[in-house]
């Protein structure tokens, strides 16, 4: 059976695994999770306790000493599993210089 997502996605994933912190921006829930894969535009996000679709989140991700943070958006939810989310549209440069540097060193190594 094809992957029914990669033909919705517009920028190639990597397998970068790190700890993503994820609070939501209405009530406040957080919740710790890791990251199974990775793009620029958005990530999976392996999680028991997802949230729910449609959910705005706030979301930091962990490497080493180096923090990428945006905002996100919940675009699918697979329950007890984890969830695929979209970074806002406006990542700033500086976060988005920090994700290209952890998005090529999985690419060089791969």
């Amino acid at each position: 059976m094809p992957d029914v997502m990669a033909d919705r996605r517009d920028a190639p994933r990597y397998p970068l695994i790190v700890v993503a912190e994820v609070t939501e921006i209405l009530g406040g829930a957080k919740l710790t999770a890791r990251t199974a894969d990775v793009s620029r535009t958005g990530c999976y996000l392996d999680t028991l306790k997802p949230s729910p679709k449609g959910a705005l989140i706030e979301l930091q991700l962990r490497r080493g000493n180096e923090t990428f943070k945006t905002r996100a958006l919940v675009v699918y939810v697979k329950p007890g599993l984890g969830m695929g989310i979209r970074f806002h549209e406006h990542v700033t440069e500086s976060q988005l210089r920090i994700l290209d540097v952890w998005l090529g060193d999985v690419a060089r190594n791969a």
